[in-house]
C-alpha cells in the first residue's frame, strides 16, 4: 500500500509502527455550530481508511478529539446566554448524530479538552522549563526558532512567513511568528495555572492527547487541507522539541469541499448543514458524491453533481435489491458461493485502486464495473452459487466505501408471496399479478 505523505511529499509504502495494527488520530470538530458538508468530507474519507484497514485485517485504533473550549464557542455561549458545556455538548450531538446518519464507524476514542487540562498545562510547563516557550504577562508563547525543521509539513520558508508576520507584530513575542500556548483572560470559561488564569492555545491540545492515548508516536496524523498551516505544522514543533519526533509517520490531508464554486465558510453563512441535505437526499449518496474524486483534490459541490450521484446510487441500491431477493425467494441465501473470475479481477482491481493512496475515483469505477457485471449475470440466469458470490462481492465493496447496503430476509409468508407472483406474471395472469404485487410493496419487499 501507498499513501501519499504530506511530510515527505510524496508517496511512501504503508509500514505499520506495530505489525497488524495501525494508531490513526485525525483532528475532531471545535463544537460551536453545526457541522457542514464541507466538514464532512475529512470524516468520510477518513471513515473509508479505517474501514480499508479493518478489511485488509489490521486492528485499528482510531481517535479523534473534541475541542470543547475555544473562542468561538464562548462566544456563541454568550450569545445565546447559556454555558460554555451546553454549547458544546448540543453541538456534539449534533456532530455525533450526523457521523451515525452518514454511516461513518465509530471513533475507538473521542477525548474532550476540558478533560485534559491537567496535562496539558503540565505540557507547557515542561515547554518553558526546557526553553522551548516563555511567558509574558500570564500568556505563554512558544519560541519558532528552536525547531529547524519548522515549514517541512506545509513548504513555508521561515524567512517568508517572517516578512509578512512583522505586518501586526506582537510586541510581547520576541518573534511574531511565535504562537501562543496559553492565553491570559478573564473572559468565558478559565483554568488557573502558573502564569494565572487562563485557558490552553489551540495548537497543543492534539499533541497532548496523542501521547496520553497512543504514548509515543502514531502512524497516521489527518485532517482537512486547511490545518496543514499553521495548526498541524505547530504540533510538529512541539513534538519535535518535547518528545524528539513529529506526531506521526505519514501525514494526510483532505481537499476542500466547495459550494457552486465559492469556498464553503461558515463565517460567510456559505454553507450546508449535513442533516438539512440528508432530508432530501440518501446519505449513500452523498457519501458517492464525496468519494467520487481523490480525497487530496478539491471538489465542487452543485445540484447538478449529487443529482447526479442521486441516480447512480439508485443503480446501485436497484441492483443489489435485485440480487438479494432472487436468492431470498430461492432460499438460497446461504449457499456455498462459486468463484466468478470477472468479479474476482474487478475485486482486485478495486484494491489495487485503494492501494495506491485510497484511489476512491478508480475503485468505485470497479464497482460500477460490478455492478454491470452482477445485472449482465441475472440476465444470463447465473447459478445461485455465482449469484452469491456477486453479492459478496457487492457487500465487500460497500462496507469499504461505507454504503448501507442492507436488505432484511423475507418471511415465510413474504416468500410464497414472491414465488406466487412470480408464477402469476410467468401464466399472464395480470390481474392476479398486480394484486399480489401491491401486497408484497404495502410489505417493502418490492
Amino acid at each position: 500500500m501507498l499513501i501519499y505523505n504530506t511530510y515527505t511529499r510524496k508517496k511512501e509504502e504503508f509500514k505499520p509502527i506495530e505489525e497488524n495494527k495501525v494508531k490513526m488520530y485525525i483532528c475532531g470538530p471545535t463544537v460551536y455550530n453545526y457541522i457542514h458538508i464541507g466538514n464532512a468530507r475529512p470524516v468520510l474519507f477518513f471513515d473509508l481508511v479505517h474501514r480499508y484497514f479493518n478489511y485488509l485485517g489490521y486492528e485499528v485504533e482510531f481517535v479523534s478529539n473534541v475541542t470543547d473550549v475555544d473562542d468561538k464557542i464562548i462566544n456563541r455561549a454568550i450569545e445565546e446566554e447559556v454555558t460554555e458545556a451546553e454549547i458544546a455538548k448540543k453541538y456534539l450531538e449534533y456532530f455525533l448524530e450526523c457521523n451515525q446518519l452518514l454511516n461513518a464507524l465509530p471513533f475507538n476514542k473521542m477525548p474532550k479538552v476540558t478533560e485534559n487540562m491537567d496535562e496539558m498545562i503540565q505540557f507547557i510547563q515542561d515547554l518553558v522549563q526546557h526553553g522551548y516557550a516563555y511567558a509574558v504577562d500570564g500568556d505563554v508563547y512558544f519560541r519558532i526558532d528552536k525547531v529547524r525543521e519548522y515549514g517541512q509539513l506545509s513548504g513555508k520558508k521561515i524567512e517568508e512567513l517572517e516578512v509578512g508576520a512583522r505586518i501586526a507584530e506582537d510586541s510581547k513575542k520576541e518573534n511574531p511568528l511565535d504562537f501562543v500556548l496559553w492565553k491570559k483572560t478573564d473572559k468565558g470559561i478559565t483554568w488557573d495555572s502558573p502564569w494565572g488564569a487562563g485557558r490552553p492555545g489551540w495548537h497543543t491540545e492534539c499533541v497532548v492527547m496523542i501521547q496520553k492515548e497512543f504514548q509515543g508516536k502514531i502512524d497516521i496524523h489527518g485532517g482537512g487541507t486547511d490545518l496543514q498551516f499553521p495548526h498541524h505544522e505547530n504540533e510538529i514543533a512541539q513534538s519535535l522539541c518535547m518528545h524528539g519526533h513529529n506526531l506521526a509517520n505519514y501525514w494526510m490531508h483532505v481537499g476542500r469541499l466547495g459550494l457552486n464554486n465559492e469556498k464553503m465558510s461558515k463565517s460567510l453563512g456559505n454553507v450546508i448543514n449535513v442533516k438539512d441535505l440528508i432530508e432530501k437526499v440518501d446519505a449513500n449518496a452523498f457519501r458517492l458524491f464525496m468519494l467520487s474524486v481523490h480525497y487530496r483534490q478539491p471538489i465542487n459541490y452543485t445540484e447538478e453533481n449529487i443529482q447526479l450521484a442521486v441516480r447512480e446510487w439508485q443503480k446501485i441500491k436497484t441492483t443489489f435489491n435485485q440480487l438479494h431477493l432472487k436468492l431470498d425467494v430461492a432460499g438460497a441465501l446461504d449457499v456455498q458461493e462459486e468463484k466468478v473470475a470477472e468479479l474476482e479481477e474487478l475485486m482486485h482491481q478495486f484494491t489495487t485502486a485503494l492501494d495506491d493512496d485510497f484511489n476512491t475515483s478508480n475503485a468505485i469505477t470497479h464497482f460500477y464495473s460490478v455492478i454491470k457485471e452482477v445485472n449482465k449475470m441475472m440476465r444470463a440466469k447465473a447459478s445461485e452459487g455465482k449469484c452469491k458470490y456477486a453479492l459478496m462481492t457487492l457487500q465487500s465493496m460497500a462496507y469499504i466505501l461505507g454504503f448501507d447496503l442492507k436488505k432484511k430476509r423475507l418471511t415465510l409468508e413474504e416468500r410464497e408471496l414472491m414465488k406466487s407472483w412470480e408464477a402469476a406474471r410467468k401464466a399472464k395472469d395480470f390481474t392476479k399479478a398486480d394484486e399480489l404485487r401491491a401486497k408484497l410493496q404495502t410489505l417493502n419487499v418490492l
